[in-house]
């Protein structure tokens, strides 16, 4: 018995074929495996609760104006569906509105594509205030200017994935109204904003040195969070864990604290909307003395996810800042494979559940902060020179050498950034090779 209407309770299980196209434009870039996406389009599904009943891939040139993936193939999917009793169908690829009105007037079903996908994540996860904020305004912001195409969907806002989070808004009748609460929701989110510029400026205040966590979603961020801390997060083993930010205390092996922030995790074709809703949040990372990019070392598609954080971190003005790579799940790696990880500038390759590399980790932390330690030697009539030594961080050790005194220091990072080059001429023993020293 056909279907008259895809209209689906509110409770009902959700399930789904999967779509993609791959255009000739696709094909072309070194970073994108069309397998690899469908198969993350997969997660991301699966982290909705929804029930993946197939998938469909479509080779062309350039998507189709109306169908996206072409009428012949929009039949083949509408067959499918018919086939499986699927109610929706899920587009790798970001689609406008009236390709959306027409595929759902055509296949009968509940059509979302992946920004939409990754925004009901979202929706699902906030929890605190600017969570729900920094939510409601992406997804108002995305379907503002597709409501033309929306039609059913948005008649059941609440209902299923695609949909949560604006409420009982009439989004299809109404743009005036939604252009008046996106201003409301901009000005909640200004607010926010001051607040924690607040919180950043009395860390700024209080010289506490912060760390933050960044990388691809699922890359294990959480989880070493809650292993060098030992602090109360959630950790799960699925897209988007974290959402809200999380700063927790780490001591380091020379007893100084300083603040590690868990963020949220990056995924390819992450929604602008999303990107630019969440720049308060994101703002901690901006903020950081140092980030630690944090790799899935056993994922196949490493290379790819590593470009995507270099990509957002980039759009965040970020891209420059102090960085360590920490190859993660090195245990889950065959040998041959950790052996060959690599990359420009300073890495680590660890997993989360060893004591030994949690504190290695935490030992080339602590030398970032400190700069490590260097040695001088001052003519003992520089006053002013041996001032400037126990400005720039901790001696360790002096001892007089005829008429000079030489000094060992333990390096204070954002000290030495900004009055080291004075004692360049008094430089004594240019750091070791691997001592993670600066030289002036």
């Amino acid at each position: 018995m056909k279907k008259t209407s895809y209209e689906v309770m509110p409770n009902a299980q959700e399930k789904a074929i999967l779509v993609s196209l791959v255009t000739a434009e696709q094909k072309m870039r070194e970073a994108y495996d069309s397998e690899f996406s469908l198969s993350e389009l997969a997660s991301l599904a699966e982290t909705a609760k929804v029930q993946v009943l197939g998938s469909l891939t479509q080779n062309k040139e350039y998507a189709d104006s109306k169908w996206f993936i072409g009428r012949g193939k929009a039949e083949e999917l509408k067959a499918m569906i018919e086939e499986t009793g699927a109610n929706t169908a899920i587009f790798d690829q970001e689609l406008s509105g009236a390709q959306v009105r027409n595929l759902e007037q055509f296949l009968d079903v509940k059509i979302i594509d992946r920004t939409q996908l990754i925004l009901d994540i979202f929706a699902q996860r906030a929890k605190t205030r600017e969570g729900i904020i920094q939510v409601e305004l992406a997804q108002l912001t995305y379907l503002l200017p597709r409501l033309y195409g929306q039609g059913k969907n948005l008649s059941r806002l609440g209902g299923g994935i695609g949909t949560r989070g604006p409420g009982e808004t009439k989004l299809e009748t109404d743009r005036r109204h939604i252009r008046n609460r996106i201003s409301e929701l901009k000005r909640q989110l200004q607010e926010v904003v001051r607040h924690r510029s607040l919180h950043r400026e009395r860390r700024k205040k209080s010289g506490v040195y912060q760390a933050a966590l960044v990388g691809y979603t699922n890359a294990g961020k959480s989880t070493l969070l809650r292993q060098l801390t030992h602090a109360d997060v959630y950790v799960e083993n699925q897209l988007f864990a974290t959402l809200d930010p999380t700063s927790r205390s780490l001591k380091l092996p020379n007893g100084l604290e300083i603040v590690v922030t868990d963020t949220v995790g990056f995924i390819q074709n992450l929604p602008h909307d999303l990107v630019a809703a969440f720049r308060a949040t994101l703002e901690e990372v901006c903020e950081a003395d140092l980030i630690l990019h944090i790799v899935d070392s056993s994922s196949k598609m490493m290379a790819a996810q590593m470009q995507v954080v270099d990509q957002v971190l980039e759009e965040l003005g970020a891209h420059g800042k102090d960085r360590i790579t920490v190859f993660n799940k090195i245990d889950l790696c065959p040998p041959e494979q950790a052996d060959m990880l690599t990359t420009e500038g300073e890495f680590l390759k660890i997993s989360a559940f060893r004591e030994e590399d949690l504190l290695r980790l935490k030992e080339r932390i602590e030398v970032r902060m400190t700069g490590g330690s260097r040695s001088f030697r001052i003519p003992a009539d520089k006053g002013d020179m041996i001032s400037l030594v126990y400005r720039i961080g901790e001696v360790l050790e002096n001892e007089v050498d005829g008429s000079d005194m030489l000094f060992k220091v333990r390096v204070n990072h954002k000290a030495f950034d900004k009055i080291g080059y004075m004692l360049a001429a008094y430089d004594a023993v240019r750091p070791a090779e691997g001592e993670q020293g600066r030289d002036v």
